[in-house]
């Protein structure tokens, strides 16, 4: 692990971790606590400082989870949450992300993001995120499952201008976001975050992933498919990892460079998109 965890740029200035770790189904069995909280910590250890929860996340499970790894340790951490459409009005969000904070914890959440475009109305969410802008419990917020119409919605919303990420759905096997979203956010100075970066592990037994690994001695397939992400400047990965050697796997990813072939070869396995698509979520 040779090169340090590079860091994408939001709208404010301000530095985001490239490779980060999620906390989805983390903290759902009792039995994975402790093995989930030191891969946490070692994550935090080899500079995967970015951990990404949310409320929805185990009924607020994770987030718990999430507070016990960083206690001692909050200053090093790039923390990331969501509140739930349903729960996204003004009062509502503020609401949400006390709760938020009570699980992790802490008195701040550097990324505050909006679940899903949801029925309550943009502007009033954003109120929300204004006034814990402004009390200091929320550095930034943000938007998830967002594709161009939304994105264009929110910027035509009072105060959609102070959005500062989308996380959305990107993996080989997900690349409708480079048709369309992936540009966009580029122009716009937008990062991106790829949840699902290896398609909840789907995607290791393909041997496209299998022969390119073989090309670099000691990658993997999960690697591969985290480099193939991590090749955009904008885009930030957080895959989820229950175990300290998954977390030490997904971390040498940073060291693993494709090549214009790798690069071919993929692109012949998981095709481009040709063609607008429909955001994919899960």
């Amino acid at each position: 692990m040779t090169k340090p965890v590079r860091t994408t740029t939001l709208p404010s200035g301000a530095a985001m971790p490239a490779l980060g770790q999620g906390t989805w189904h983390m903290g759902d069995r009792p039995g994975r606590r402790s093995s989930e909280i030191a891969a946490l910590r070692l994550g935090l250890d080899l500079g995967m400082t970015l951990i990404d929860t949310a409320e929805m996340y185990g009924d607020g499970a994770a987030e718990v989870l999430v507070g016990e790894a960083i206690a001692g340790r909050r200053n090093e951490v790039f923390l990331v949450s969501k509140v739930l459409p349903h729960n996204a009005t003004r009062r509502g969000t503020r609401a949400a992300c006390e709760a938020s904070l009570r699980r992790l914890g802490t008195d701040r959440i550097d990324l505050y993001l909006l679940h899903w475009p949801g029925s309550v109305a943009l502007e009033e969410t954003i109120q929300g995120f204004e006034d814990l802008t402004a009390s200091g419990r929320i550095l930034h917020w943000g938007v998830s499952n967002f594709d161009v119409e939304d994105m264009k919605a929110l910027d035509d919303a009072a105060g959609g201008d102070g959005v500062a990420a989308n996380q959305v759905l990107y993996n080989l096997a997900d690349r409708g976001i480079e048709f369309d979203l992936l540009p966009w956010s580029a122009r716009h100075g937008l990062p991106v975050m790829a949840y699902s970066p290896i398609e909840q592990g789907r995607l290791l037994m393909h041997p496209a992933l299998k022969t390119i690994a073989t090309r670099h001695a000691g990658a993997t397939p999960a690697q591969v498919a985290l480099a193939f992400v991590l090749r955009h400047d904008h885009v930030c990965a957080i895959p989820q990892a229950g175990t300290p050697a998954h977390v030490a796997e997904n971390r040498a990813a940073l060291d693993l460079v494709l090549t214009e072939q790798d690069l071919a070869d993929l692109d012949r396995a998981f095709p481009p998109p040709k063609a607008k698509r429909q955001l994919a979520m899960i």
